[in-house]
C-alpha cells in the first residue's frame, strides 16, 4: 500500500451529540437543489435539512414547452420551504427556469451571500415528453435537451466557480435516470439527455478532481412522482407489451420506488462518508438495469 494509511479520526463521519440535539451527516453543508417545488427535489431538501444542511431551492412552477408532465406551482415551492424551514434550517428560494443561466448564478450568489459557501449541487430539475421517434417533433426533442442537459450544464456553472473560490471541494449530485444507462423507447430525447448527464458527471470527476470536487450521477427506476405517472406513456408501453414491455420492468417486486429511496444515496453523496466516491454512475432501480 506504499505506507499510506487511513487517516484515524472519523468524527466527519459519525454523529454527535450538542446542545442536546443531533447533529445530522450534513451538518454545516449548503446545497443547492433544482427542481424542488415537489417530488424527488423536495424529498431532497426536506431530508437534507433534517441532516443538518441549510439549503437553496428552486423550480420554475410553470409548464415548460412539450412537457407531458403537469407542472408544479409556486404553492408547492412555498410548501417546501415551509417544510424545510420546520427542521429548523435556513433555505432561500426562488422560481427559476435551469434554462437562464444567468438566474440560476443570480440565485447561487444570493444563497452564498445568505447560508454560505456552497458545498454540495443536486441537479435534480427534468422534463419528460413522449413519442414514437419517428413522430416526435422538434419541439419535444429541444425542450427536453434545453432542460435536462442543458439546464444541468447551467446548474454546473452556477456553482462550480464558487467550490474553486472556496478551495475546499465539492460534491456535485447529478440525478439521470435508468434511462441514461439503457435504452428506452418512446422517449428518445429524455433518454439521449440522461444519458448525456453520464457524461457530464464523468468529465467533471476527471477535470475537478484534483480539487477535491466530487461528481456522481444517480439512474433511478420509475418513481412515485407527477413524472412517474404520465398519461399517455403507458398506452404505447402496452402497445407493444411483448417486445419492448420488459424494458420497463423491475426484477424486484415493486413498480414504483419512493422519492426517499432517491434521496437516500443523495444523502450519502453529499456526506464525508463518500468523500472519495466521484464519477460513480448509482443505481436505486429495483433490478431494473443490467439484468
Amino acid at each position: 500500500m506504499g505506507g499510506y494509511s487511513l487517516p484515524t479520526d472519523r468524527s466527519s463521519d459519525r454523529r454527535e451529540l450538542c446542545k442536546g440535539n443531533v447533529v445530522g451527516r450534513l451538518a454545516g453543508k449548503v446545497a443547492f437543489i433544482t427542481g424542488a417545488a415537489r417530488g424527488q427535489g423536495r424529498s431532497h431538501a426536506v431530508r437534507m435539512a433534517e441532516e443538518g444542511a441549510d439549503v437553496i431551492v428552486s423550480d420554475i412552477c410553470g409548464p415548460v414547452g412539450t412537457s407531458g408532465v403537469e407542472p408544479a406551482t409556486p404553492e408547492e415551492l412555498a410548501e417546501t420551504v415551509r417544510l424545510v424551514e420546520a427542521t429548523g434550517r435556513r433555505v432561500v428560494s426562488a422560481q427559476v427556469d435551469v434554462r437562464d443561466a444567468d438566474a440560476l448564478k443570480a440565485l447561487a450568489q444570493r444563497g452564498i451571500e445568505e447560508l454560505g459557501y456552497i458545498t454540495t449541487v443536486v441537479a435534480n430539475a427534468g422534463i419528460l415528453n413522449w413519442a414514437r421517434t419517428h413522430e416526435l417533433t422538434q419541439d419535444q426533442w429541444q425542450d427536453v435537451i434545453d432542460v435536462n442537459l442543458t439546464g444541468a450544464f447551467n446548474t454546473v456553472q452556477a456553482v462550480l466557480p464558487h467550490f474553486l473560490e472556496r478551495g475546499q471541494g465539492g460534491s456535485f449530485i447529478i440525478i439521470s435516470s435508468s434511462a441514461g444507462l439503457m435504452g428506452q423507447p418512446f422517449t428518445l430525447g429524455y433518454t439521449a439527455s440522461k444519458h448525456g448527464l453520464v457524461g457530464i458527471t464523468n468529465a467533471l470527476a476527471i477535470e475537478y478532481g484534483e480539487y477535491n470536487i466530487r461528481a456522481n450521477s444517480i439512474h433511478q427506476a420509475g418513481v412515485t412522482t407527477p413524472m412517474g405517472n404520465v398519461p399517455g406513456l403507458g398506452a404505447l408501453i402496452e402497445e407493444r407489451a411483448f417486445t419492448v414491455g420488459p424494458v420497463f420492468m423491475n426484477t424486484m417486486p415493486v413498480e414504483f420506488i419512493e422519492p426517499i429511496d432517491v434521496t437516500n444515496a443523495v444523502v450519502y453523496l453529499a456526506s464525508d462518508e463518500a468523500r472519495y466516491v466521484t464519477g460513480l454512475q448509482m443505481k436505486i432501480d429495483a433490478g431494473l438495469v443490467g439484468r
